[in-house]
């Protein structure tokens, strides 16, 4: 079983800069893509970016040029960066991580506002 933490959200001024890090612990070994998901009040989650255990990247069109996804195999670590944030962009993300042949694990969110 994969555990995750997410942490790096806050309150933030439209333009502004964040960076989300999730942590795993647990049965690390079994993770394949790790992705950042997003849930508004009222909405669907949907994907943010994803990134495989090879680095491939793939991001919902809304955040492309703004967002970056990355991966710390050593650190077990997956962080988003978020720049020229729009109020848009504010939910709760989570971190989600694949696991073949296995229920994916989710964190449990972290909160991240635009406005001003």
């Amino acid at each position: 079983q994969v555990q995750l933490v997410e942490s790096g959200g806050g309150l933030v001024q439209p333009g502004g800069s964040l960076r989300l890090s999730c942590a795993a612990s647990g049965s690390i070994f079994s993770i394949d893509a790790m992705g950042w998901y997003r849930q508004a009040p009222g909405k669907q989650r949907e994907l943010v970016a994803a990134i495989t255990s090879g680095g491939v990247t793939n991001y919902a069109d809304s955040v492309k040029g703004r967002f970056t996804i990355s991966r710390d195999n050593a650190k077990n670590r997956v962080y988003l960066q978020m720049n020229s944030l729009k109020p848009e962009d504010t939910a709760v993300y989570y971190c989600k991580a694949v696991i073949p042949f296995g229920v994916p694990s989710w964190g449990q969110g972290t909160q991240v506002t635009v406005s001003s």
